[in-house]
């Protein structure tokens, strides 16, 4: 009941790859985790393909091969680790790079060769997860609630995962059983393209550039007043809204900003838009638990925790997952799924017209 899963989220910096252990009780056991950086060249390639242009197929498709090369990697640097061999791994579930998300237009696009993926690492591979909640009238976004739900949820306790990757997420799971979750607006894809555009780094780490600007709350008032913010749930976001013209439009009103007050700026909206969320939806919660990469942005933290009086702001290592591993381990527990013909989504969040078996097989 060996699985693999296969992230690359919005950040576009590269793929976290999980190798798990589904038993027949429904346990979940991590056996290593791995990580492979993407080449700024293929940075840019998927970065360019967010948007329209020309060629967009034929470069697609070989950025997608590119891709998927990664992503054998991955695999193979998991298996290496473990000391085992394809023939022990049931199935890979690789998520795919979302280069464009339109649930309102009917399609969600993740950039993957899954037929590649098979032929390179001898393994099932489990692939276009998202198209068939969309199918049924859903976002197609967020997914990970329903693993969220599987592994993290305490009866009679409130609980909110938040997940913050390029864009943000979070996952309410309520004490009586039920849960709700949605896209909360920017993550780290704003802050990342502001420190690449000014520092040349394709991330601040740990939030120190920001920490030695300041907030400036005319600024964070107009970011905030995107009509995203008040829309009710189900509702998902990417890079189609939130991109870096969305935001040089904002600021085009304070020409004597400073790039740091900026990236201050930048961090606070993230941790705004998810604390509105969190009162909104998630009031009764007593712990909010933060995965993906914003979980190692200490500014970013700090930020969120002062947003949520009351509330303990901690990541998910608290509760012994990694906060690097839990969006790769969800897309094996996805993959799981496929295979036990259960279905991978929550209609309640995505807004699909029922539960849906997520996936499509490509053989090895």
């Amino acid at each position: 009941m060996l699985y693999i899963g296969l992230m690359s989220g919005t950040s576009l910096d590269g793929v976290d790859g999980a190798l798990v252990d589904f038993s027949d009780d429904g346990s979940v056991r991590s056996l290593g985790d791995a990580y492979i950086a993407f080449p700024a060249s293929l940075r840019a390639d998927l970065m360019a393909l967010q948007s329209a242009g020309q060629n967009e197929i034929e470069r697609e498709a070989l950025a997608a091969n590119q891709l998927v090369g990664h992503y054998a990697d991955c695999v193979a640097m998991l298996l290496s680790n473990a000391g085992i061999g394809p023939d022990a791994v049931a199935a890979i579930g690789a998520h795919g790079q979302t280069i464009r998300h339109r649930p309102e237009l009917g399609f969600t696009r993740q950039l993957n060769n899954p037929a590649l993926l098979a032929e390179l690492t001898g393994i099932d591979v489990i692939a276009d997860l998202r198209s068939r909640d969309v199918a049924a009238g859903g976002q197609g976004a967020p997914l990970v609630p329903a693993f969220h739900q599987a592994i993290f949820n305490l009866p009679g306790h409130t609980r909110v995962l938040a997940n913050i990757g390029g864009i943000s997420n979070i996952s309410v799971l309520h004490a009586d059983g039920t849960v709700t979750g949605y896209d909360t607006g920017p993550g780290n894809a704003l802050m990342d393209g502001w420190a690449m555009r000014h520092l040349g780094q394709p991330y601040d780490a740990n939030g120190a550039w920001a920490a030695t600007g300041k907030v400036l709350p005319a600024m964070l008032a107009e970011l905030l007043n995107d009509p995203y913010f008040d829309l009710p749930a189900p509702k998902s976001t990417g890079r189609d809204l939130f991109h870096a013209d969305w935001l040089q439009d904002k600021l085009s009103n304070y020409p004597q900003a400073t790039p740091a007050d900026v990236q201050a700026t930048l961090t606070q909206l993230t941790a705004a838009s998810l604390a509105h969320a969190i009162a909104r939806d998630g009031a009764q919660a007593e712990n909010v638990y933060v995965c993906g990469g914003g979980a190692q942005n200490a500014s970013l933290m700090a930020a969120l925790a002062r947003q949520l009086p009351g509330m303990t702001v901690a990541s998910t290592q608290t509760l012994g997952v990694a906060p690097s591993q839990v969006e790769a381990l969800a897309f094996a527990w996805l993959a799981w799924r496929f295979t036990q013909r259960k279905p991978g989504n929550l209609p309640a969040v995505t807004g699909a017209a029922g539960l849906r078996v997520l996936g499509a097989l490509y053989p090895r």
